[in-house]
């Protein structure tokens, strides 16, 4: 069997990626490193071994499924491969084949059997109202489980729990003024339940997927990412949009865009919000680096503790 440095040499002569270029992937200190680059034959091992003692139970409440499918969009690694080499994703809702209560028996089988030792993935803000009845996600012995309820046993037996999309990480839409249902993100759920389990805060609306992956992978891998003050790895969104835009030399010299379909100058006056945003939407992009926001409209800033509400109106300045 060959070793993990036999592996990482043979990688290096057919790709040329060097073994401080790999550690720095793993490790997430490469801020502009793609999820691509990080899939190689040595992390593949590494994770294929987590996957047998890390698992991954991915619970849906208060949202649009929207996270979802954005992790289905994965492209590259496929997410074939995401499903059987990188996450051990042992429950999912909606791509799962079981369903009903044999579905979620297994759920809280896992999560007593491998208690401090899974990752839970919340996506969906909690609704507290109404002692929780506005959000039920199956039944165990005829009995409705809550989305309350499912957070407080699950998120207390968990080792690491990753709030997936704006919803889970600060209560997004669900939370917006108006709000009947009582909704809340997963920290403040934490807070208010005194549960203690670290959280990993993935926002967007929705995320991209590399970023869902790559948090996950670093879990895997390395355990809890560098993060940010509002609980958001660094590596994904510590740059700002503004100062990184390609239409920013427009902005200092003030051509400012009169509508959607000018293909070179600022939209701050169409109600860009990049300014105030910070991700790596502008490198990274959407649908295999085709485009991004700005491409095709503005930056609402999906991914900051104040959307929507914050934000909103969208089409008008800052």
């Amino acid at each position: 069997m060959k070793d993990e440095k036999q592996l990482l040499e043979e990688q290096q002569k057919t790709t040329g990626v060097s073994r401080r270029s790999f550690l720095k992937a793993v490790t997430g200190t490469a801020a502009g490193i793609g999820i691509s680059q990080m899939f190689n034959p040595a992390l593949v091992q590494a994770m294929q071994k987590a996957l047998k003692t890390h698992p991954v139970l991915w619970i849906q409440g208060q949202g649009c499924t929207g996270c979802s499918v954005s992790l289905l969009n994965t492209v590259d690694p496929s997410i074939a491969d995401v499903l059987l080499k990188v996450i051990s994703l042992q429950f999912h809702p909606t791509i799962m084949a079981s369903e009903g209560e044999t579905a979620m028996e297994n759920l809280y089988h896992i999560a007593e059997a491998y208690k401090g030792k899974f990752s839970l993935a919340v996506e969906g803000a909690i609704p507290m109202g109404a002692d929780g009845k506005y959000c039920i996600i199956g039944e165990v012995g005829h009995k409705e489980v809550t989305m309350v309820d499912a957070m407080k046993d699950l998120g207390a037996k968990a080792g690491s729990v990753l709030a997936i999309g704006a919803c889970a990480t600060y209560g997004g839409i669900p939370a917006a003024e108006g709000n009947e249902t009582g909704a809340t993100s997963v920290m403040d759920f934490f807070k208010a339940s005194g549960i203690k389990t670290p959280v990993v805060n993935i926002p967007g609306c929705p995320p991209h997927p590399d970023w869902i992956v790559g948090s996950i992978a670093h879990l895997l891998t390395k355990g809890i990412p560098e993060l940010d003050d509002y609980g958001r790895p660094t590596v994904f969104f510590g740059e700002n949009i503004h100062d990184n835009c390609p239409r920013l030399e427009a902005y200092e010299n003030g051509d400012m865009a009169e509508k959607m379909s000018d293909p070179k100058n600022c939209r701050a006056e169409l109600g860009c919000k990049g300014p105030d945003t910070y991700a790596d939407c502008y490198k990274r992009k959407w649908n295999s680096g085709m485009n991004w926001c700005v491409d095709n409209a503005v930056c609402i800033g999906c991914v900051e503790p104040d959307f929507p509400d914050g934000k909103s109106p969208f089409y008008e300045p800052a």
